[in-house]
Parts: C-alpha cells; sequence; structure tokens
C-alpha cells in the first residue's frame, strides 16, 4: 500500500468523522484521529491498527487547533490533508436564539475549523501543499428551517473553503468543502428516537429530498475520500454535495 501521508480528521469518533478516518487508512493515509471520547477514541484507534492513532482534543479550548496540528506535525514530520468534520447542532430561529447557543455553535463549528486550516496551512505552505476538507452541510447551501446558528455556521465553512483556493492555490493548498445532506450519524439517529412518533419524523426527513431517503456515513466518507486524492487534483474552492437532490429541489 502506497503511503499517501499524514491526515488529521476531527470528529472521528463516530459518524461520518469515523468512516472517513476508516476510509482514509484504506486508501494508505496516515489518519490522526481526534475527537474528545477517549473512549471512543480508543475503539477508532484500535480499528485504524498501524496505519494511524487517536488524538484528544477539545478544539473549543483556547490555543487547542494550533496544538493539535502542532502535535501531529511533531508526531508524523508533516501533514498533507485536514478533515474539519467536528461540529454540534442545535435548533432555533433566530428570534428564539439564546446567545449561549450562537457562542457554542460557532465556536465549535466555524471558528475551530477556521483555526485549525489557519494552522494546516501554514504547515502545508512550508512543505509544498494539501488539501483541506471542510465538512459543511446542505444547511450551508439552503437555510433549513428553525436552525440558523448552525445554517450560519455551515455557509460560513463554504467560503473558507473558497477563501483558502483563492489566497493559496499557487501554494499547493486545495480546499474542498464537502456538504452532506441529512446522513444516519448517531446523532440523527437519537434525534429520530428522540422525536414523538419516531416513524413519521424518519418518513418526513426521508420524503424532504428526492432521492425519498436519508444518506450514509460510507457515502460521504466516499465523497471525501475522493476530494483529498490527487485524481481530483483540479478541484478547488467549490462544493461536493451528496444531499439526495435537497439543495436541487
Amino acid at each position: 500500500m502506497s503511503d499517501r501521508g499524514t491526515v488529521l480528521v476531527t470528529g472521528a469518533t463516530s459518524g461520518i468523522g469515523e468512516a472517513a478516518a476508516l476510509a482514509l487508512a484504506e486508501d494508505g493515509w496516515w489518519v490522526a484521529a481526534s475527537g474528545r471520547d477517549p473512549e471512543r477514541g480508543g475503539d477508532v484507534a484500535r480499528r485504524l491498527g498501524d496505519r494511524g492513532t487517536f488524538v484528544a482534543a477539545d478544539l473549543t479550548e483556547e490555543g487547542a487547533p494550533d496544538r493539535l496540528v502542532a502535535d501531529v506535525v511533531a508526531t508524523r514530520g508533516g501533514l498533507r490533508a485536514l478533515v474539519n468534520n467536528a461540529a454540534i447542532y442545535d435548533r432555533a430561529t433566530l428570534a428564539e436564539l439564546p446567545t449561549e447557543q450562537l457562542d457554542a455553535i460557532l465556536a465549535a463549528d466555524l471558528r475551530a475549523p477556521i483555526l485549525l486550516a489557519r494552522a494546516a496551512v501554514r504547515e502545508m505552505v512550508a512543505r509544498g501543499g494539501g488539501v483541506i476538507v471542510n465538512v459543511s452541510s446542505e444547511a450551508g447551501i439552503a437555510a433549513v428551517p428553525g436552525q440558523v446558528a448552525y445554517n450560519v455556521a455551515k455557509a460560513g465553512l463554504n467560503m473558507l473553503t473558497r477563501s483558502i483556493a483563492v489566497d493559496h492555490a499557487q501554494d499547493g493548498v486545495r480546499a474542498v468543502s464537502v456538504c452532506p445532506g441529512t446522513t444516519r450519524t448517531p446523532l440523527v439517529e437519537a434525534a429520530i428516537a428522540a422525536a414523538s412518533d419516531p416513524a413519521a419524523h424518519e418518513r418526513s426527513l426521508a420524503e424532504g429530498r428526492p432521492a425519498g431517503r436519508l444518506g450514509r456515513v460510507e457515502e460521504i466518507a466516499a465523497a471525501i475520500r475522493f476530494a483529498v486524492s490527487e485524481e481530483a487534483a483540479f478541484m478547488t474552492g467549490t462544493e461536493l454535495v451528496i444531499d439526495g437532490g435537497y439543495t436541487a429541489a
């Protein structure tokens, strides 16, 4: 198996992040899988085997993004790719939005990815280039009702991708947004289970898109695999949308 270099995947202990970490390891990447839960992180590390490790981090702590990138670079001698996947989710319209919810979502879903990308880009520029994948959302393209802070944060990630592309293409750094639709992650499964009528709630989520179903984490991971690959070397500053047609309707 060829060694494609080191990739840092945040939010890698479940859902899309975990699927992406394992898929990238299969492709020959050495994976630094980051998350906040050491127990789940240990399980991911065991599944990665000699193709990666788990690195615990709370990315909303001051200085944590810079430390995480520096630790990976010090351990591996470089960083070829970053997958900005870690995020939190909550619901509120603008009129209902608590300041605490706004601050928490912007800190985790936008500020931390910007700071991680900044640290990664500095390393990549110094070492000849690299790739940043920002895991955004269909909500970064089309406003989903009742989740204003999340929508704004994900739209911000798409603009981060474009800004990296126009500022650093000449440095050999690419950036791509991967925008999933509602996907069967533990978070979504929990939300369905918590609904007053779980079956009806799941149907409403599925029927709101032309494909008539929810996404699978493996489908999103496949898009991330492509985005970081050499086959996508001419792709930068754009979005890969995997949403079952939601934003086309």
